[in-house]
């Protein structure tokens, strides 16, 4: 048998067995452990001037209550007046209004909640007050620069909790301009390239801006004067004494220097998520200019922003990806000067599968997984109702599996929370899940009756939200519950709902979800209607109307007569103007007195509650005509077509215009016809203003053009003119080559070519054909051609296998090739992969579920390209004599990256083999060699048969068959039964525990004339399996029967073999001698008696003791014992001898009776004398505490009371789990920030107070210790 795997991927392996009922919220009337749903952020700072509320809201079943720690200790509100806990709620708020300090209340709290199933715990919530202190006075001298020397102002701002946010501005709260030459670092001090006359004045000040509170501080005004040459001797002598001058010699042009940073390597670390900022200021004169590059990569463009001028590169949500050398250039025209920023890139702990609620019906099996990543990796601790998993009391239906909790067998009474704590140096995750122990029928949560409306062909999604526990399955039914609906037309989606792809007429009716698990089963009924789409009918038309005249639009339309319409105009897809003029009504709209503004779209839009449909016109507005006799009608049709100034590929086109019937022809719409490919359908050409009646048309080559005039005015297009003369282009080599070329493989020796064709206007000519050229990338300089017609296809043979090719393809006809084609990629034919994945190892997991491994196979042996690997396994035989047929062989198939995969549904106590082999897109390669694994045992199958075979007055003999599917070694059989009354009311039941090897068993001292209900169960190690039932009734009394019975049942030795004996009184004729070896699992073996009363047992083993019986059909007699004796020696083995073996088993059950005294003393805890140590140290809650010690102090349990500073619930009463020294009832116990427990009860050692600073916890203490 293989080794357990220890690693994650047992987890994955586990949601095939057990069940999660993650997506499923339990209703709020269901017991269930306490779920945190509100609490404030983990770092809070707060405004001192505020009161300080912290969050903590809970929800459960019972509702839970609350408890606070405050830096690792218990927090008693009760003894704070100012400190208050909201009802029904966890929140705390500290009222400071009367003039309290918040700093008082700065600390580490965390928060508990808890109920009879469980204590869920939320985040150390570090609270600390904001600050925003004044700017330290000093006395800033007024600074003198040369005219393009470089300067830095600092700001230096007092440090402020947040960090304040810097900027410059002047006495009239003006911001100082800023460019390319004057810019504000991130540090916010003031960087000047080079100074300018431009930049002298006496009011450059920097404000320090505190977000939480909301101040502003200001340093003091800095003066700077800037001087060149010229009027450096008049100033020299005024400043000489007070001020420092920064050269004695006039600045000159030079190239960069970067004054930030000043080093020439500099590195960077930022976390995962966070924001990457890079800054580089440069002197020198020019102005320099700054750029910015990374090495072996590109700096993330959606991403990255150049800020401040190009001197700072801001990156925001860093990725691993953004680690690496980044370098920044300054330049200007008299050299450049670069700088290399290493980053590197860590990350505090993120979820990739946070724990979820997990809800497990008795003896079921589940896991909750924890899987976060970090860098550095985080590491997994559990614990369990805010205790260290450890520390918890034992759970054997729990087990532990690095960042997996796997639960099996699990017990009503075992409900409770989880906590996973991933941490690394850069911080923490804490998560809640709780396991919910829960035995509940299926109920139905959607409400009944619903009615889904839908429009025919398009889906319906029909839900049916169902909790239960076990997990309840789901059925859908339509209209009676004659048969279940299955087939391609429906989709069932895992969280119940029934989807219907195209909504038919048919499927309107009423549809029934039925949930069903072992405690029950619930229905609800919903019903779908299929409604018929909205459809406009009549669209509104295109108007052309006089100005001050009416219009009306029609919009028609058809829709379910079941829904209600609605008719929405819109112009130009905005709300119709808010004037009377605009009359809707149900099917048309009138406008009255038309205007020129009224000109535009017009849309009618049919909404129903389901669906809707719209169309649109135009409105064309003309001026009225001056005498009622002007009418305006389209332009007449343009004639007199001709064509002049024939070339090869273009001709001009002229034409007379007809009447513009008052209104001015806009433009000329100019058609042709192909009569050559496409006789009788026109195609627009080219369009004209209408101020020309000529046309110069480019034409395509080998066409035979015919050629159509329109005219176009406000009022509408003519009618199209006679059609010109035919104009034939001459043909000519093509212009555009096949598109979609394509190459790929259909055998492992060919190459298939295949592109789009040209169609015949593209042709340009006869006889087209395709050139196909193609060669091997990178391997053939020259290329192959062929020249092929009227296909879209060509197939090169005898190529190598799987190798990429260039492969082009052009068009020629009878006029010449086409331009040169560009070439693509394709690949040659794939073969069988021609190695089998090796190194191949099996971890079985459980008795139905096994995880295979195995080494890639190369590159060069696919041959193709890897499709992936196909695990094929097979049961060879079971692992018990009586059950050793094989099963079909079954595959698995992972994709081409995996190495491992896991082969679900196997079965207990079998021998399996396996191989693997990788398979591209030919098909499978070799396979590995066979490996052969074996599973462990599981449950039995039932009874292959259960019946009664003899009834008598008070007694019935029932016999049974073991199970065909033993899946392990029979332990034994589970024998009950039970009365049943006239009424079919059960009576008490009776249990037995049968041997393995029994097959037959007779109950005596009946009630007579009584019906019994019999059940029988078989057993392995690994449980009981499914139930046999069967029912008799004994017989009537009557006088009593002679009944068969056996007597003086006794053997001896012989050199035969053993010779048994006995008397037999009964009617049964048919005898036989059963034997076993004693204590063995095997089956009784049967010897016939051929009608006397002894028997010789021969072939028995020496050394070897043997039980023996007697049996006739209904009776057996007594079972006896018979030692066979071994060779004769002179010497007694002490170890067969009876009182040896009885005094070694009274001294082992002495030991373990021993054993348990002592693990009960050591649950219920010795004494911990509280009085003593509060009398010699005073209140244990401000005596200092090691940080390493991770044990629990003395504790006195005598008088069953709370320890001091422990705080009594709201009930009033304290609630015992049955441990007197449990964290429930502590008050005192402290935490880490990431929930994990790190103190003792209260009090300390006088040895442990030697060692420690007497002085108490302070908070800047505590966040310090912060893991």
């Amino acid at each position: 048998m293989m080794d357990r795997p220890k690693d994650g991927p047992l987890a994955l392996l586990l949601l095939l067995l057990g069940h999660m009922i993650s997506a499923l919220e339990v209703p709020l009337d269901l017991p269930q452990p306490p779920t945190i749903t509100h609490q404030s952020p983990k770092d809070y700072i707060v405004d001192p001037r505020e009161n300080i509320v912290i969050h903590c809201e809970a929800k459960g079943k019972p509702h839970p209550s609350f408890s606070w720690t405050r830096n690792g200790m218990h927090f008693d509100i009760d003894k704070d007046p100012k400190v208050l806990m909201r009802p029904g709620s966890g929140t705390l708020v500290m009222d400071i209004s009367g003039g309290e300090r918040s700093e008082a209340y700065e600390g580490i709290y965390q928060c508990s909640a808890h109920n009879e199933l469980g204590t869920a715990v939320s985040n150390s919530i570090v609270i600390r007050q904001s600050r925003s202190p004044l700017w330290s006075k000093e006395r800033i001298s007024p600074i003198i620069a040369q005219k393009g020397q470089s300067l830095i102002l600092h700001c230096r701002p007092p440090a402020g909790l947040p960090p304040p946010i810097i900027f410059w501005m002047d006495n009239n709260f003006q911001r100082l301009p800023q460019s390319r030459r004057v810019s504000q670092a991130l540090n916010g001090d003031l960087y000047f390239s080079n100074v300018q006359p431009e930049d002298s004045r006496s009011d450059y000040i920097c404000y320090a801006r505190f977000p939480h509170t909301q101040t502003i501080q200001q340093k003091q005004p800095i003066s700077v004067r800037v001087l060149d040459m010229d009027s450096l001797n008049d100033t020299l002598a005024d400043y000489l004494n007070d001020t420092d001058l920064f050269s004695d010699k006039p600045a000159e042009e030079r190239a960069p220097v970067f004054m930030v940073p000043s080093e020439s390597v500099s590195s960077k670390m930022v976390l995962r998520g966070e924001v990457l900022e890079m800054e580089c200021v440069a002197d020198g004169l020019p102005t320099p200019a700054v750029s910015w590059v990374k090495r072996n990569g590109e700096i993330p463009s959606g991403r990255a922003s150049f800020l401040n001028f190009n001197k700072t590169l801001r990156i925001m949500d860093v990725s691993e990806a953004d680690a690496g050398e980044y370098r920044c250039f300054a330049k200007n025209r008299h050299g450049s000067v670069h700088h290399s920023i290493r980053v590197t890139v860590n990350a505090a702990p993120y979820w990739i599968s946070a724990p979820r609620n997990l809800v497990l019906a008795p003896k079921e099996m589940g896991i909750i997984t924890c899987r976060a990543a970090g860098h550095p990796k985080p590491s997994i601790r559990w614990l369990v109702n805010g205790l260290p998993i450890e520390d918890a009391p034992k759970d054997p239906s729990r087990r532990v599996e690095e960042d997996t909790l796997i639960f099996s067998e699990v017990q009503t009474g075992s409900s409770a929370v989880y906590q996973c704590n991933a941490s690394n140096l850069y911080g923490y995750l804490l998560s809640n899940a709780f396991v919910n122990i829960l035995a509940e029928p299926p109920r139905v949560l959607t409400l009944p009756n619903i009615i889904y409306q839908v429009i025919r062909n398009k889906p319906a999604l029909l839900e049916c939200v169902v909790f239960g526990s076990p997990v309840p399955t789901i059925t859908w039914f339509k209209d009676s519950r004659s048969s279940m609906l299955e087939g391609n037309a429906y989709v069932f989606h895992e969280n119940g709902a029934l989807e219907i792809h195209m909504s038919q007429p048919s499927n309107s009716g009423k549809y029934t979800c039925v949930a069903r698990n072992n405690l029950g089963i619930s229905e609800n009924h919903v019903y779908l209607e299929v409604k018929e789409p909205t459809r406009i009918l009549r669209p509104p038309e295109y108007q052309v109307v006089q100005r001050n005249r009416d219009v009306v639009f029609e919009c028609k339309a058809k829709h379910d007569p079941s829904l209600v319409p609605t008719m929405t105009w819109l112009k130009d897809d905005r709300e119709l103007p808010d004037d009377e003029r605009f009359r809707v009504d149900s099917d048309r709209l009138t406008i009255t007195d038309v205007t020129e503004s009224d000109a535009g779209t017009y849309t009618c839009i049919m909404n129903t509650t389901l669906d809707q449909d719209s169309a649109s016109a135009q409105l064309t507005v003309v001026e009225a005509p001056p005498t009622p006799t002007v009418i305006y009608e389209q332009p007449g049709v343009p004639t007199d077509l001709e064509l002049t100034d024939p070339g090869a590929r273009s001709v001009q086109l002229t034409w007379t215009p007809g009447d513009e019937h008052n209104s001015p022809i806009k433009k000329f719409l100019i058609q042709y016809e192909d009569a050559l490919h496409q006789s009788g359908v026109w195609h627009n050409l080219t369009e004209v203003p209408g101020t020309k009646t000529t046309a110069h048309l480019k034409l395509s080559p080998y066409v035979h053009y015919s050629f159509r005039v329109l005219a176009l005015n406000d009022v509408g297009f003519s009618h199209p003119s006679m059609p010109s003369r035919q104009f034939r282009t001459s043909p000519a080599a093509p212009d555009e080559n096949p598109t979609e070329v394509k190459g790929h493989g259909t055998e492992h020796n060919n190459l298939v070519i295949t592109w789009k064709p040209l169609t015949p206007l593209q042709a340009n000519g006869p006889g087209l054909q395709y050139k196909v050229m193609w060669r091997q990338l990178d391997m053939e300089k020259d290329w192959t051609s062929v020249s092929v017609a009227n296909v879209s296809k060509f197939v090169v043979s005898g190529t190598p296998t799987f190798v990429p090719y260039e492969v082009m393809v052009q068009a020629l006809n009878d006029y010449g090739p086409g331009p040169k084609p560009s070439a693509v990629i394709g690949y040659s034919g794939e073969d069988f992969p021609s190695a089998a994945p090796g190194n191949v190892r099996i971890l079985v997991l459980n008795s139905t579920l096994a995880e295979v491994h195995w080494s890639p196979v190369s590159l060069e042996s696919v041959r193709g390209r890897l499709q992936g690997y196909k695990v094929h396994y097979s049961r060879e035989r079971s692992l018990h004599r009586h059950n050793s047929h094989q099963g079909k062989q079954r595959t698995e198939i992972f994709s081409p990256n995996k190495t491992s995969g896991m082969l679900p549904d196997l079965l207990p106590y079998s021998v399996y083999s396996l191989r693997v082999t990788a398979f591209n897109g030919r098909g499978e390669g070799p396979s590995s060699v066979p490996q052969r694994f074996e599973t462990p045992e599981g449950v039995p199958g039932t009874p292959s048969f259960f019946k009664v075979s003899a009834i008598d007055l008070d007694s019935l003999t029932l016999e049974w068959g073991p199970p065909h599917e033993r899946n392990g070694r029979l332990s034994g059989y589970t024998f009950k039964y039970q009365t049943v009354n006239s009424k079919n009311d059960l009576g008490l039941l009776e249990e037995l525990d049968l041997p393995s090897n029994q097959s037959s068993f007779t109950l005596h001292n009946l009630s007579h004339s009584t019906r019994y209900k019999f059940y029988i169960s078989a057993r392995t190690q690994r449980g009981s399996g499914p139930t046999l039932t069967e029912e008799a009734v004994t017989i009537l009394d009557r006088a009593p029967s002679v009944t068969p019975a056996f007597g003086n049942v006794s053997s001896s030795l012989s050199e035969d073999g053993a010779l048994i004996s006995w008397d037999y009184w009964g009617p049964e004729k048919h005898l036989y001698v059963e034997y076993i070896i004693d204590n063995s699992e095997e089956d009784w073996h049967r010897e016939k008696v051929n009608g006397s009363q002894v028997h010789v047992l021969k072939g028995l083993k020496r050394g070897l003791v043997y039980k023996v019986r007697v049996v006739a059909r209904g009776h057996q007699s007594e079972e006896l014992l018979v030692k066979v004796p071994a060779m004769v020696s002179p010497q007694v083995d002490i170890a067969t001898q009876g009182w040896f073996i009885g005094l070694m088993s009274a001294i082992a059950l002495l030991i373990l009776i021993l054993l348990i005294i002592c693990f009960i003393k050591r649950n219920k805890g010795g004494k911990y004398p509280v009085k003593e140590k509060e009398d010699a140290h005073g209140d244990p809650e401000i005596q200092p505490m090691k940080e390493d010690d991770l044990t629990f102090g003395e504790y006195s349990d005598e008088d069953h009371k709370p320890l001091k500073g422990s705080r009594t619930p709201s009930s009033g009463t304290v609630k015992r789990d049955g441990s007197d020294d449990s964290l429930v009832d502590s008050g005192d116990t402290q935490f880490n920030e990431d929930g994990s427990f790190i103190g003792q009860y209260s009090g300390r050692s006088d040895r442990d107070a030697t060692h420690d600073s007497s002085e108490p916890p302070s908070p800047v203490n505590a966040m310090n210790s912060i893991v």
